[in-house]
């Protein structure tokens, strides 16, 4: 009986192991042999140098010859489905855009035309530089100046105006639970708790939440962005990203103003990119005391179903500038000189890669 058992265990064993060879060599077998999967549909709205163009001889001539690499795992983030755009430029081989010359070409070859964007025809391509060309300072003739500008910044202020109104979106969710007496999830609680710390008012109201995380008119940010930093001209701006002149009292790693009066104390915050400084101003307005007039004016729009106008909310603005008033009168000479208010429904294009 023993050596009947032991035989039996023994055939048991060398059963499995074959079954398991065979298993693995079915499974190579039908990898070599499959039909190749779709392609995945991967959007693009990363942080960026550089943007994402057609192949074009425009772009490829003067490239390295080398053969590109190929994305790897690591370059596309298998949470949200976006693909690096540092993976794309070594697929397409792009140069960096440094100067205005790479960047109005880049532009071009995008089809963005701001007049086109003002009547509705076309959308803001996702191009989200980093920093502005070093040789904007440059350009002589102004209008070109400031629609180098302009297509710059606008594509980073929609885009903080989508991540705004995501968290917009879920507010309304969460107050219309409460306003139902449902109790909120773990985790809404704890996102919650984040945006009540984040915007400065009392934990769990969300109707005063509802006040602050809205939008910023792209209107009044292109036309404080343009004042602020002389048309990205300003030395704040070339040396830290300072697009919109935030003053801020740390010593480390901000700049300081060369004609501060010596009995001030101030400092301009640098930032390590344009999208950072972009945040950090629409964080401001929707948190600072001198800007509640501003956000109760925005509510009141809401309220009404009215679009949010730039040139509506400008007069709020008098406590942004030691000018005061001036500064209004400024800002909104800009916003009007410039159809900038045309540009308030403006919106970001779906990007997709096939």
């Amino acid at each position: 009986m023993k050596i009947l058992f032991e035989r039996s265990a023994f055939l048991a064993v060398v059963g499995l192991v074959a079954s398991l060879v065979v298993a693995v060599f079915v499974s190579l077998l039908e990898r070599a042999t499959g039909v190749p999967k779709a392609p995945l549909r991967l959007a693009v709205s990363q942080l960026t140098r550089a943007t994402v163009v057609p192949k074009t001889a425009a772009t490829t001539s003067r490239t390295v010859k080398t053969a590109p690499k190929k994305a790897t795992v690591s370059d596309i983030d298998t949470l949200t489905g976006v693909v690096s755009v540092r993976a794309l430029n070594r697929l397409r081989k792009l140069p960096p855009l440094k100067t205005v010359k790479a960047l109005s070409v880049t532009f071009q070859q995008l089809g963005y035309d701001l007049e086109q964007v003002r009547t509705g025809e076309t959308g803001v391509p996702r191009l989200f530089l980093t920093s502005l060309p070093g040789d904007l300072k440059d350009i002589r003739e102004s209008r070109v100046r400031k629609t180098l500008f302009f297509k710059t910044v606008l594509p980073l202020v929609l885009r903080v105006n989508e991540e705004i109104l995501r968290e917009r979106r879920r507010l309304w969710k969460l107050h219309f639970r409460l306003s139902l007496d449902r109790k909120l999830g773990p985790g809404d609680r704890l996102w919650l708790m984040v945006m009540t710390e984040r915007y400065g008012v009392e934990r769990g109201d969300v109707a005063s939440l509802l006040k602050r995380v809205d939008i910023v008119p792209p209107s009044l940010a292109l036309a404080q962005a343009a004042e602020e930093s002389g048309w990205g001209t300003s030395r704040f701006v070339r040396e830290g990203n300072a697009v919109f002149g935030q003053w801020t009292f740390s010593k480390t790693g901000n700049l300081v103003p060369a004609r501060r009066d010596k009995d001030k104390f101030h400092n301009i915050k640098a930032f390590s990119s344009l999208l950072d400084s972009v945040r950090a101003y629409t964080r401001n307005l929707n948190t600072h005391g001198a800007y509640r007039l501003l956000r109760r004016a925005r509510y009141g729009l809401r309220l009404r179903g009215a679009p949010l106008d730039g040139l509506l909310l400008v007069k709020n603005l008098k406590n942004y500038s030691q000018r005061g008033q001036e500064y209004v009168g400024t800002i909104r000479a800009l916003i009007e000189s410039n159809k900038l208010h045309r540009l308030d429904d403006a919106r970001l294009r779906e990007a997709t890669l096939t």
